[in-house]
């Protein structure tokens, strides 16, 4: 079937790049610097859209739009864009600044504390985020995963639980630092 014919929709681009977060009703905890991270994102694609929408009002004036290229490849990019501005937008009106800089005097590992811990011999080191800051290559973990949910609470000295698909581990707590 020509491609003129069938319907374009949202599903067909499904973006499973993007994680499944639920967005509504629930406070964004976020670090001084994911906060700025999300804002810079939002206003970067924001004028990026700008742009592609002025390619794609050019591509429509140059008539058929089914065999297009710079039309239907821009139409795609603008609503990918405009589906990230959304989730950006309630991201960014959830949030909840927690500075670990001003947790200064805390002893027990609680949201941006950076965690030094030993695992059969092996130090480690993480820090404890918002989910839409999390990037494991970075030592950066969600306070919602287990490791996090594992760590919360613990002291230095303490041996906590990490229940994995492997099994049960157990980690010591070597340093707690809000940095």
């Amino acid at each position: 079937m020509n491609k003129a014919f069938t319907k374009e929709t949202d599903e067909d681009d499904d973006d499973s790049s993007q994680p499944e977060i639920k967005v509504t009703g629930e406070n964004n905890y976020v670090t001084p610097f994911g906060a700025q991270q999300l804002k810079d994102e939002f206003d970067a694609l924001f004028k990026e859209r700008r742009k592609v929408v002025e390619v794609v009002r050019w591509a429509a004036g140059n008539g058929d739009r089914s065999e297009n290229g710079d039309y239907i490849y821009n139409k795609k990019r603008l609503r990918e864009i405009d589906r990230r501005i959304r989730y950006l937008k309630k991201r960014i009106e959830s949030i909840k600044v927690i500075d670990p800089i001003l947790q200064k005097s805390l002893t027990k590992v609680f949201f941006g504390a950076t965690v030094t811990y030993k695992e059969e011999d092996k130090k480690h080191t993480i820090k404890i985020v918002g989910l839409d800051e999390a990037d494991i290559n970075e030592g950066k973990i969600s306070y919602v995963s287990p490791m996090a949910k594992a760590l919360l609470k613990a002291e230095i000295g303490d041996v906590v639980k990490l229940r994995t698909p492997q099994g049960s581990k157990e980690i010591e707590i070597i340093k707690i630092e809000y940095t």
